[in-house]
């Protein structure tokens, strides 16, 4: 992916198009982001054991208040990190909707870094963060926010789905979906 430098540096524009990347969704189906291109997505690795696991509850949070404008969060459940995931799609989709009522999509289980990391993440994961640093997901709830125009915003794990710049991304995104005045 090459990326062309907009209003932050955390904001880069897809040249390749990530949305024709195949993903599997947890239910075995295939899709992939063109499902969502008029939409403003959240991709989030996922971990039901570990210390960031609650921050289940905010993305549900914010999946449930931009839903109807043009929003949705994409969990990607991985176990690359300290064994975080280690269940089926099943049990993994069971966990969510039991413990924080998760209604957003979940895919298969996912690598996020290494020598089988996923397409998808090969792409996102060359985009920098705020700090300028491009390169691995450090942790579980890496979030990277992609606008309909193909903007990617990525903030690392340890920043709140709800915090200031996460909301002023999907914010911004959203306002690409609104007609001109």
């Amino acid at each position: 992916m090459r990326g062309r430098q907009s209003a932050s540096i955390s904001k880069y524009s897809v040249v390749m198009d990530i949305r024709e990347i195949p993903l599997t969704a947890a239910d075995g189906s295939t899709t992939s982001l063109a499902e969502y291109a008029d939409k403003v997505v959240l991709v989030v690795n996922v971990a039901s054991r570990c210390g960031l696991t609650p921050q289940y509850e905010t993305l549900e949070q914010l999946q449930r208040t931009y839903a109807d404008q043009g929003f949705t969060v994409l969990g990607f459940p991985c176990n690359q990190f300290a064994l975080g995931e280690t269940g089926s799609s099943e049990k993994i989709a069971e966990f969510c909707s039991t413990t924080y009522g998760v209604t957003f999509p979940l895919m298969e289980k996912t690598k996020v870094n290494g020598g089988s990391q996923h397409p998808l993440y090969a792409e996102l994961t060359q985009t920098p963060d705020g700090a300028g640093k491009a390169g691995k997901v450090k942790w579980n709830f890496e979030k990277f926010v992609i606008s309909p125009s193909g903007a990617v915003s990525r903030f690392r794990p340890t920043t709140l789905p709800d915090s200031p710049e996460v909301i002023a991304a999907i914010e911004s995104g959203l306002a690409e979906l609104k007609p001109a005045a």
